[in-house]
């Protein structure tokens, strides 16, 4: 017996090109020289098929929408695209711009000339990217590249094997390129509409002749109007009832309720719309669920307010199974508000004429206590005869001309001058001046003596 040993399979090495290795100045791949001759590359790597993502995440190969994120990327020249750029053109989102600018780099396709950054006070800059061929499509291909300054690696041939190839690439990158950009706009329709005849003003069709050879003018009395008759008008769409199907009529519940709830504002619609789903589908309108919450009362305090309406309206659609409960709920509550609004109005008018009448004394006893301290007179207001010593002595001075002193002399401490006072101390004695003007009034001139020669003073 002969034994035959198994053909051994050689698998193409796979397409990726570690971080490291994607900027210019670090890549394997030669720089192609303009966007059509890297598409055919693009168009290479997608029909290839080894490029796998690293990433547990995302997009894991190169397929249509890296096509078409290639095709905005070959007409840029330089290739610095910025991202809410793409996200504009491409009618794509942010997230998946940025993977598939990733698949691109990692399949050796780009390369970094730049990163980009955000400079203080000017805003970001976009990334600026080479486009780069990576040695797989030279190999695959049978391409023969020579030693160049500019682009790295210059093409000089090609082999036989790989023109076939070669045309079907060119072919295919021409078709992307030329390709328009997608649209969300509507799209006009193909089909023409299909009225009868041209309608003139003048009562005569477009197709008729006379048999005299001149076609004949209409008399002047059928041109006052100038309506025109066509026979078969054109319908406006505008006119067709829309009609809602269970998803629709679920979220138009949930928005209802987000608007009229107050402790529903600010909540998801879509959430809100599976929470009342099985009411939607039963019927339910906004008043009947406001009805239905009023009577399993109302919330103070509201943590999480989709997950509150869920538990009150469990078994909603069991107790009020009928149109009749329904309304008949619908019409309590309302009742229940209007009562609520009238002992509001009566609770507001019997505040209003309570603060019209006449004063009456607070209940507490503590408020009492501070309006008997408030109304009682003060120590101040005692008489001057009470309140001022008789001095005798060789001044000689009346009660009525202590108090002006004393008048005088608070006045110009006020003023930050304290004269008066301080002469007085310095003629008579302190016990005299403290006599004569008061030891609060003394104190206080001697302290501001002793600071500043004169300073102005304010009440607060």
């Amino acid at each position: 017996m002969h034994s035959s040993c198994p053909t051994e399979v050689t698998l193409p090495a796979p397409l990726y090109v570690p971080a490291a290795h994607q900027w210019v100045s670090a890549t394997t791949g030669r720089i192609a020289p303009d966007g059509y001759s890297w598409m055919q590359a693009v168009c290479w790597a997608h029909i290839d098929g080894t490029y796998r993502a690293t990433r547990g995440h995302g997009p894991q190969h190169i397929g249509d929408t890296t096509l078409r994120v290639a095709v905005e990327l070959a007409r840029l020249a330089p290739c610095r695209p910025g991202i809410d750029y793409l996200v504009h053109v491409l009618k794509l989102s942010k997230r998946t711009v940025q993977y598939h600018l990733g698949i691109l780099r990692e399949a050796g396709l780009l390369a970094y000339r730049a990163k980009g950054t955000r400079v203080r006070g000017e805003g970001g800059r976009a990334s600026e990217f080479v486009w780069t061929i990576p040695p797989a499509f030279d190999t695959a291909l049978r391409l023969t590249t020579r030693t160049c300054d500019r682009y790295i690696r210059a093409l000089q041939g090609i082999a036989e094997e790989g023109r076939t190839l070669m045309k079907r690439l060119g072919k295919m990158a021409r078709k992307l390129m030329r390709r328009p950009r997608r649209s969300r706009a509507t799209r006009p329709s193909r089909t023409r509409s299909r009225s009868t005849t041209r309608c003139t003003p003048m009562e005569g069709g477009s197709e008729s002749s006379s048999t005299a050879g001149v076609t004949p003018l209409p008399p002047e009395a059928k041109l006052g109007h100038g309506a025109s008759k066509c026979p078969a008008p054109k319908k406006s769409r505008n006119n067709r009832r829309r009609t809602l199907n269970a998803v629709g009529r679920r979220y138009q519940l949930a928005r209802e309720l987000v608007e009229q709830v107050d402790w529903l504002r600010g909540c998801s619609v879509a959430r809100i719309a599976w929470v009342a789903r099985d009411l939607a589908d039963a019927g339910w309108s906004a008043e009947e669920v406001r009805a239905w919450l009023h009577f399993r009362g109302e919330a103070t305090h509201v943590h999480r307010a989709s997950g509150l309406l869920a538990v009150l309206l469990r078994g909603a659609e069991r107790v009020l199974g009928t149109a009749a409960k329904r309304a008949d709920a619908v019409n309590r509550w309302r009742e229940d508000v209007e009562a609520a609004r009238r002992a509001r109005i009566r609770q507001v008018r019997a505040r209003a004429e309570r603060y019209d009448g006449d004063w009456q004394a607070p209940r507490s006893a503590a408020v009492r206590r501070l309006v008997a301290e408030a109304f009682a007179p003060r120590p101040e207001a005692h008489t001057a005869a009470e309140t001022l010593p008789a001095l005798d002595g060789p001044q000689d001075l009346t009660v009525e001309e202590l108090q002006a002193m004393r008048d005088a002399a608070w006045a110009e401490y006020m003023q930050g001058d304290t004269a008066l006072v301080t002469s007085a101390v310095e003629a008579f004695g302190r016990p005299a001046a403290e006599a004569m003007y008061g030891l609060d009034l003394v104190q206080r001139a001697l302290h501001l003596s002793r600071r500043s020669p004169r300073m102005s003073l304010t009440h607060r």
